[in-house]
């Protein structure tokens, strides 16, 4: 029996229990996802070295095994004011936390403890895949005339797959998206306007699988925020990025995008370190200059924060 790549089907829910499956449904867990893809069994090989009379493979144990999956979400709000996407769940499971105001806002902003999880389901033609205890790493991508994407790679731990059927997917909570254009978006830098051509922000998680006597997890250990952006060269008195990596002065960045009321996405990076530009660019004959920042905490888990009105 063939079985169809096309026919795919992921649900992810947050687990109140690190590693137990809180059971996702079709109708509430279903997540819009492009370009999924799934390594449903890493890990190592350990030898068994034998001594053996002759030449020959050893054979060998499967250890430390997990899954990893990356996919794409298009960064669309909900539509509603007040309301978290569909796909919050899979930016709080890479160590963010999410704030609702009521009617208002929903703000997400990175955070150093307490970091949640998830447990993925995914249906592929008739064969489900089960990933508990899932935690990850996220880049937000904007790209002039493009989709924005939340970029995703999650690291859970190992289920054996079975054939049965995942519940179908209800797929209305997730918006049509806007693309990054003049007309929908702006960005500025320091409190100037620049020209963008494409902005991505790393999360820069460090997610390690530990695998012991009595305790099995994925951990984020560490992690380390870098933004890439380029953006068209002006004059040197207007903008000096290279005056700006030796300064001790640090910079705003603000990228909005969206106009209507429960579509726009706010992110922004109050304290960024421009670090030395190694290069240029000739794009139809004009110059851009591709950059590259760390965004730096002030207080703590406020180095950036996405919030969406």
């Amino acid at each position: 029996m063939t079985k169809y790549w096309r026919k795919k089907t992921v649900l992810v829910k947050l687990e109140t229990a690190y590693g137990v499956d809180p059971t996702p449904t079709g109708a509430a867990n279903a997540v819009l996802t492009t370009d999924f893809k799934i390594m449903p069994m890493e890990g190592n090989d350990v030898s068994r070295n034998l001594e053996q009379p002759y030449l020959g493979a050893q054979g060998t144990l499967p250890v430390e095994l997990h899954t990893k999956v990356t996919f794409n979400v298009e960064l669309e709000p909900s539509g509603t004011a007040g309301t978290a996407p569909a796909w919050g769940p899979l930016l709080r499971a890479c160590a963010v936390a999410e704030t609702v105001t009521a009617l208002t806002s929903v703000t997400y902003n990175p955070v150093s403890d307490n970091h949640e999880s998830v447990t993925l389901w995914f249906g592929l033609d008739g064969t489900k895949f089960v990933s508990t205890g899932m935690r990850g790493d996220c880049s937000l991508d904007f790209t002039a005339q493009g989709i924005p994407y939340l970029r995703f790679t999650f690291t859970g731990l190992f289920t054996q797959p079975t054939e049965e059927a995942v519940p179908t997917p209800t797929l209305a909570a997730y918006k049509k998206p806007q693309v990054v254009t003049q007309a929908n978006t702006t960005f500025s830098l320091g409190g100037l306007s620049l020209v963008l051509r494409k902005l991505m922000l790393a999360l820069g998680n460090d997610v390690q699988p530990s695998f012991l006597v009595g305790e099995e997890l994925v951990d984020i250990t560490d992690k380390a925020e870098m933004v890439d952006f380029t953006v068209k060269a002006v004059p040197l008195t207007t903008f000096d990025p290279y005056a700006a990596a030796l300064s001790d002065d640090d910079l705003a960045l603000i990228l909005v995008h969206g106009k209507a009321a429960g579509r726009i996405a706010t992110l922004a990076m109050p304290k960024i370190e421009i670090q030395r530009p190694q290069g240029l660019e000739d794009v139809q004959g004009k110059v851009e200059w591709p950059l590259k920042a760390q965004p730096l905490p002030t207080a703590g888990n406020d180095q950036w924060t996405l919030t969406l009105t």
